[in-house]
């Protein structure tokens, strides 16, 4: 696709959504954006400029914002659109700002008074979502977990008893690692997800329980490759309470002293309080 006449934008940081894979994966409106805007800011020019030549765009000025110049180029990039420019913001792949480089030359516009306009287009979490097979109504998405082991599976504990599906990003080198620590926190009967390279030629979605993912993974050494999408089927309710119930209680130990959550939850739910208290306390403790 060839744009010849691209549009006048108006003065603003467009946050452009671009492919997680396939060239093919992007909206027309961020084409138009991609060729009308004054300047291009990329996380990596490389792969930006791949993407502008393969669609047909020829960027009027393309620079690099990452998360090492990201501060200092917010203030160059409010200045510019003081000035009367129209910037268009792209990271690698997916959404800026969203477990991407971006946040803080967003907020840098906003508090400039100046006009954030997004472009929306894929989403790694939500096609695998989609393509997932799990039915829970609501999801949480953490995003990556930490590097060392001791830490992510203190993040774990946190989430061990939320009755939604939970969805990471992971590295490649951590996957098996990473797999390892969800079976050993929250037990090997969950249903997980690997997602693996979403889009892209060699696309995987694979589900399975938690107790044989890790020799899923370990059985071929290709299975480890790329980028992972990892979902994990929600906590199971306890017999007697509801989602709903564990979700408020689950808040409000978030906000409250346990006594006054489990009170306040047993009003709100009308569950039995000393069913609630000791859920309460188990939840503290795998806290």
């Amino acid at each position: 696709m060839h744009i010849e006449h691209p549009q006048k934008l108006e003065p603003a940081l467009y946050v452009v959504a671009t492919p997680i894979g396939n060239l093919r994966d992007i909206t027309l409106r961020a084409l138009d954006v991609l060729a009308g805007a004054d300047v291009v800011a990329a996380e990596d020019t490389r792969n930006t400029s791949h993407l502008l030549k393969h669609h047909g765009i020829h960027a009027k000025q393309l620079i690099a914002v990452h998360q090492h110049n990201e501060r200092g180029a917010a203030e160059k990039m409010v200045a510019s659109i003081q000035s009367g420019q129209s910037i268009a913001f792209v990271s690698d792949a997916g959404t800026p700002a969203v477990s991407d480089p971006g946040a803080l030359l967003v907020k840098a516009v906003l508090a400039a008074g100046l006009r954030v306009i997004p472009i929306p287009g894929p989403s790694a979490v939500v096609a695998a979502l989609s393509a997932s097979g799990l039915a829970a109504a609501h999801f949480l998405f953490y995003g990556f977990l930490p590097n060392k082991s001791a830490a992510r599976r203190a993040v774990m504990q946190g989430l061990i008893s939320h009755p939604y599906t939970l969805v990471f990003y992971e590295a490649p080198h951590r996957i098996v690692e990473c797999v390892a620590d969800l079976q050993a926190v929250l037990g090997g009967e969950r249903q997980i997800v690997l997602a693996r390279e979403v889009t892209k030629l060699f696309e995987t979605i694979k589900t399975c329980k938690l107790s044989d993912a890790e020799s899923w993974l370990l059985s071929d050494a290709n299975q480890q490759r790329g980028e992972f999408v990892v979902l994990v089927s929600a906590a199971q309710p306890q017999e007697g309470l509801s989602a709903e119930t564990l979700s408020t209680l689950s808040l409000l130990l978030e906000e409250l002293p346990l006594k006054q959550a489990v009170q306040l939850a047993t009003k709100i739910t009308g569950a039995n309080r000393s069913e609630l208290y000791q859920l309460a306390l188990e939840m503290k403790d795998a806290g």
